[in-house]
């Protein structure tokens, strides 16, 4: 149970709160506000800690234009899901050499537009999607994403739906020089907000031998590994901080691949931009469910259909602060839309000031990453969540 008030010192510096909550006081709740100096750090510091690497924003994560902008400039590559996210990345004067398609669930005609712009490196796991980027996309570079095992250590699992099997990968790959593509490549996922620094270690020896049988049996000689996303957010349960991160992962690479790695490019979404993001809430209303319960219900103005979506399933459990004090007591915090699902957290009990009252904010930290791009349009007419950028 998270019952004790949470050290906003663990997740920003005292002026940079103090900053945040000021321009917070002028706006109305629920919004986003994200601090783009965190963002810059965040790049600079995955940039130290894996300098052979090519990093590509994965733009799902938060598809904001000063997010874009702020990244392009810092030189950082994207890895784009849909034309939509395509033309706001490429009109924000990023180049299709700058570009990876790396979603392998995709239409041939937006494959065809893809390359019609310009982009030619396509992720693939399954032989439709692979003839389709033959037809489409002739002579592009494709990448064949494997399954991995990282689900029980990832607080947001990524497993069963992309990724094939080891096997099923290298036939891909041979059918892609097959029909005139260039077998590029290997990429995995071991899953968002990934805790067990092992599971990279698991993974890259799956890929090592990957290359080292197409290499022998069939003559392919692969260039690249994408190692995706799943570094960790500063949430409730901590983690590792990235530099062990990127300490442990360079070993796993050297003791497979030696001192002449293959291309490495990273996926990072949540690690950049999390950090930076505190969304803000009201208290609606707070109530008991009977004369005698124990437990009070916190109802807030933002739920899962606001932004918080990742609270399915109580996987994310984001740090929250509020400004009262005194004695806590464990809530279940709920949203505001008629809809039962909207409950964020029942199972695990946070614990909030026995005072807390309607009009109150909540600070909710660590909110940078998919709390805007998952907000539902109008679901029970209310509008999507703000988003500021400091």
């Amino acid at each position: 149970m998270s019952s004790q008030p949470i050290k906003l010192n663990d997740y920003f510096s005292p002026e940079t709160f103090q900053r945040m909550k000021a321009f917070a006081d002028q706006q109305e709740t629920p919004f986003v506000m994200i601090d783009t100096a965190t963002i810059a750090r965040a790049y600079d510091e995955l940039e130290n800690g894996f300098p052979f690497a090519k990093v590509f924003y994965a733009v799902k994560a938060n598809p904001a234009a000063e997010l874009i902008d702020l990244l392009r400039d810092k030189g950082s590559n994207f890895d784009i899901a849909s034309i939509y996210e395509l033309d706001k990345v490429m009109g924000r004067g990023v180049g299709p050499e700058r570009i990876s398609y790396g979603n392998t669930i995709k239409k041939a005609r937006d494959i065809r537009y893809f390359y019609d712009k310009g982009v030619r490196l396509f992720a693939t796991d399954s032989e439709p999607d692979l003839r389709n980027i033959a037809k489409a996309a002739p002579g592009s570079k494709v990448y064949v994403r494997i399954l991995t095992e990282g689900a029980t250590t990832a607080d947001w699992p990524l497993s069963r739906k992309f990724g094939c099997q080891t096997d099923m990968a290298m036939d891909l790959l041979i059918l892609a020089r097959d029909l005139g593509l260039v077998p590029y490549g290997i990429s995995f996922h071991v899953g968002s907000q990934q805790r067990d620094i092992g599971a990279w270690d698991a993974a890259i020896a799956k890929v090592k031998v990957i290359f080292e049988r197409l290499k022998e049996e069939d003559g392919i000689e692969l260039k690249m590994i994408n190692m995706g996303g799943g570094f960790p957010a500063n949430y409730i349960t901590k983690t590792n901080d990235l530099a062990t991160y990127s300490r442990e992962i360079t070993r796993f690479l050297k003791e497979d691949f030696g001192d002449e790695l293959p291309e490495i490019i990273l996926e990072p979404g949540r690690s950049l931009i999390a950090n930076a993001g505190i969304l803000v809430s009201e208290v609606v209303l707070v109530s008991r469910k009977s004369r005698t319960a124990v437990e009070r219900w916190v109802f807030t103005d933002v739920g899962k259909f606001g932004g918080l979506i990742e609270t399915m399933d109580e996987a994310i459990k984001f740090p929250i602060h509020t400004e009262k004090n005194g004695e806590m007591e464990e809530v279940v915090i709920a949203g505001p839309t008629c809809d039962s699902a909207d409950i964020m957290y029942e199972n695990y009990k946070y614990g909030l000031p026995l005072n807390l009252a309607s009009g109150d904010r909540m600070y909710w930290l660590s909110t940078g990453a998919y709390t805007t791009s998952y907000s539902a349009v109008e679901f029970n007419g209310f509008p999507p969540l703000k988003s500021y950028y400091l």
